[in-house]
């Protein structure tokens, strides 16, 4: 049935949402202490599939670990099987139709308020399951899980109404000219990574809000928050079928998907490794689909902090602790390679200072309210990262502090701050995902050189920040590095973009930078159609240039 539109609506006015403090006696403090104990006494919880709205319990089990005590788990989840995949596809191609001639506003409608349900009704449950499940600690689970999440889904709304109103300019006489922004012809498959349940959100999320159908396989590691999305997602209206939650093994899942007739589009954040092979992958299904599948992915980083000898020593240290041990290092944007000049690392007492902070920096379980460095997310990555220490100290590395770490009850790794005298070393081009920074110093003399090192050093382009006070040799910097990073900031670390304030997003081997938390991000799931309507009929086929 056909719902008459009988106004041109426009969405309420969008902002950031406001960030909680949750300093001690406050009662944003009282409630997520509440949230966890709950969720302490109750886990841990099942998890089924869902598809079409409906629990699917395959029997087929896994588990979520707690990444701070790894003995015991924040969830049991049933994995989808290849009957499970199937259905979820059928399911969502069944959905389309309905939810793609659903009225835009009432399509806005939804998301909204979903974003209200996310910052308000599970604020504290969805921060719970981010902390215990994924090792935040308070304030990285609320700039996550309580406020990207909102803001992607908000804002989205507000990018989209802008994207609909972008028509064409001119009109002949006698006719109209439309542009239409139709959804994909087929589904969009969702792979969504285990660190920022805002981005678990956001990848089914975009697609869906300008009206295609998605199959969301979340991370195994991020599963229980995942799931509660999902739920948000359907209580805020979301008819079943459009988003189909189908948890299980990543390469089963997703390879069930892409040979599919009527795949789509693949967004994707993950590693460098997988987003290749599986662009090669649909590459050579290309001859089953109906169209081309757009590509759509955000990898890995090798991100840099360029410090000249005009920088702020002290801000430069504090936002390069931050940079490179927030959340254990394990974002995509986080600090890994560190460059200052030789009189400001030793006599301007950069190293001094940083090394002084890094001591002071607290390990532990999450939900110790003191702690600001907790486990890192499980065994694969604790291996890595400490595989990497490893590499550093046999290539000449200096281990500065750190360079150590405990399994046994938890994954923990000391923050660790190695010196290179090898600007190519391996913890200086390879990433790790982890709490290691490691430290170039170079000759005051060489700052070309060191600007061409930073960027030729590694494969990546995602972010990255120049400390300076002095303007010429910022803008220099900023100038020559213009292809090493999608986002570079001035005297900030070079991390924490903000939705509707810095999209998000790198080149080269860092993705396709298509800029998540912007207009530019919903271009890649739509397929615009024009459309030209003439009021004034013809009255000959011959041309005025005709007549004699």
């Amino acid at each position: 049935m056909a719902y008459a539109q009988l106004a041109t609506f426009k969405v309420p006015e969008i902002s950031n949402e406001p960030m909680r403090s949750y300093a001690p006696g406050s009662p944003e403090r009282q409630a997520l202490k509440d949230a966890i104990a709950k969720m302490e006494k109750e886990l841990p919880f099942e998890v089924p599939c869902v598809v079409n709205g409906k629990e699917v319990r395959t029997g087929k089990l896994s588990k979520q670990p707690l990444p701070y005590d790894h003995a015991n788990h924040l969830c049991t989840y049933h994995e989808a099987d290849q009957a499970t995949v199937a259905s979820a596809i059928d399911g969502a191609l069944a959905a389309k139709a309905e939810w793609e001639a659903m009225p835009w506003s009432d399509r806005a409608a939804i998301f909204l308020k979903a974003a209200d349900l996310v910052s308000g009704k599970y604020r504290y449950q969805l921060m719970a399951a981010t902390i215990l499940g994924q090792g935040k600690n308070t304030w990285q689970a609320e700039i996550d899980a309580a406020a990207e999440l909102s803001d992607f889904l908000r804002f989205g709304v507000k990018y989209v109404e802008e994207l609909y109103q972008i028509q064409p300019p001119k009109n002949s006489a006698g006719s109209w000219n439309r542009t239409e922004y139709r959804p994909l012809e087929g589904f969009v498959l969702a792979v969504s990574p285990f660190n920022f349940t805002a981005i678990g959100g956001n990848l089914p999320g975009a697609p869906a809000l300008v009206g295609n159908v998605v199959v969301w396989k979340p991370s195994p590691m991020a599963t229980y928050s995942n799931y509660l999305v999902h739920k948000i997602f359907l209580e805020a209206g979301i008819p079943p079928g459009v988003i189909q939650f189908v948890p299980g093994p990543p390469a089963d899942v997703v390879q069930q998907a892409i040979a599919h007739p009527s795949f789509a589009a693949l967004h994707f954040t993950g590693s460098t490794l997988v987003f290749k092979q599986l662009w090669k992958d649909i590459a050579n299904n290309l001859d089953k689909y109906k169209g081309y599948p757009r590509i759509v992915g955000e990898t890995g980083g090798k991100n840099f902090h360029l410090v000249h000898k005009s920088a702020e020593v002290r801000n430069a240290v504090l936002q390069s602790v931050r940079g490179a041990f927030e959340y254990q290092g394990q974002k995509c944007s986080a600090l890994s390679r560190l460059y200052v000049p030789r009189s400001v690392w030793e006599q301007g007492g950069f190293k001094e200072q940083l090394l002084a902070e890094v001591a002071k920096l607290k390990v532990g379980p999450p939900q110790d309210w003191t702690n600001f460095i907790g486990p890192v997310i499980g065994r694969a990555a604790y291996d890595k990262i400490i595989g990497y220490i490893n590499k550093a100290k046999e290539a000449g590395g200096e281990i500065l502090i750190g360079g150590s770490g405990d399994d046994s009850k938890g994954f923990y790794v000391q923050p660790t701050v190695i010196l290179t005298k090898d600007p190519k070393s391996v913890t200086m081009v390879e990433e790790i995902f982890g709490p290691v920074l490691t430290v170039y110093v170079y000759e005051e003399e060489d700052y070309e050189k060191t600007l061409e090192l930073i960027d030729t050093t590694t494969s990546y382009g995602l972010t990255g920040a120049i400390f300076a006070s002095d303007r010429k040799a910022l803008l220099h910097a900023s100038s020559y590095l213009r292809n090493a990073a999608g986002n570079v900031y001035f005297n900030e670390k070079c991390t924490g973009a903000v939705v509707g304030q810095q999209p998000f997003g790198g080149a080269r081997a860092s993705g396709t930078n298509d800029k998540a938390g912007s207009m530019a991000i919903f271009y890649r799931f739509v397929s615009a159609r024009s459309v030209k309507e003439n009021f004034v009929g013809l009255e000959d086929y011959l041309y005025p240039s005709n007549l004699v």
